[in-house]
């Protein structure tokens, strides 16, 4: 038997430190009240684009929905602002689902350290040397050596972030792969990277590490002087994001490979 989805209507605010994303909240708070993370069933993030995802990795335990309104700068993973109807925007928003990667990197003292990122995990040159990477997909060597300035494996999601200023390709949200992407590869020099299936095990190996070193970083989590890394998709965690009634993130994405 079909079950109404309930009315959303607790509801706690974030903001970024931005003067006016703060004077968002105080105004927003007054007019629809703030039950506290604990007990609301959306966050509203006010910000922009690196706040959204700041407030993201924040409700990777509780795994609440989030409905972003731009009080940054560029916004594409935010709504438009607006403080009238908020409740009826969230309770008519469409959800998109994603899942973030785990990244595993050992370090030069052989330490292990683990992240979730949303958009991306990047490997980069930390000297005027270029990086070596060995890749390997599923325990297969697939490139014995990629030298570049770094390379970075993107979620669905940030595949229009730094994967797409990078010259990586956009995925649809739906779609069932990862962008393995080099950053100003040297050789092979024509090498635009590869779409990988979203269960593949993507692993990094750091090709003289000593002479050229390499950091990792899951979105804002860096490890400096690694030795490999190891990335996959994590199944297990569910990030839901709401957006406006025909502004999906699907249909932001399609538009985005047809903007100018």
């Amino acid at each position: 038997m079909y079950q109404p989805q309930p009315f959303l209507t607790r509801l706690t605010f974030k903001a970024s430190d931005r003067p006016e994303a703060e004077e968002a909240r105080e105004r927003l708070i007054a007019r629809y009240g703030d039950v506290g993370e604990e007990s609301a069933q959306v966050i509203i993030a006010l910000g922009g684009d690196g706040f959204m995802l700041e407030v993201l990795h924040g409700a990777i335990a509780s795994q609440t929905p989030i409905y972003g309104m731009n009080r940054g700068s560029v916004g594409f993973l935010m709504n438009e602002y607006s403080e009238d109807g908020l409740l009826e925007r969230i309770n008519a928003a469409e959800r998109a689902v994603i899942h973030p990667l785990v990244m595993t990197a050992i370090d030069s003292q052989r330490r292990n350290h683990r992240a979730l990122a949303i958009n991306e995990v990047s490997l980069l040159r930390q000297t005027r040397q270029t990086a070596k990477l060995r890749i390997s997909i599923d325990g297969k060597v697939r490139m014995s050596e990629l030298v570049c300035d770094g390379a970075l494996i993107a979620t669905p999601a940030g595949s229009t972030a730094y994967n797409l200023s990078a010259h990586g390709p956009i995925i649809p949200i739906g779609g069932q792969v990862l962008a393995l992407t080099p950053i100003s590869a040297f050789r092979p020099r024509r090498w635009r990277g590869a779409l990988l299936p979203r269960t593949a095990r993507i692993t990094f190996e750091i090709i003289e590490a000593d002479k050229r070193p390499v950091s990792a970083v899951a979105d804002n989590f860096e490890v400096r002087d690694v030795l490999e890394v190891h990335i996959s998709e994590d199944r297990d965690t569910s990030l839901a994001m709401l957006f406006d009634a025909g502004r999906s993130l699907d249909e932001r994405v399609l538009a985005e490979q047809f903007s100018a």
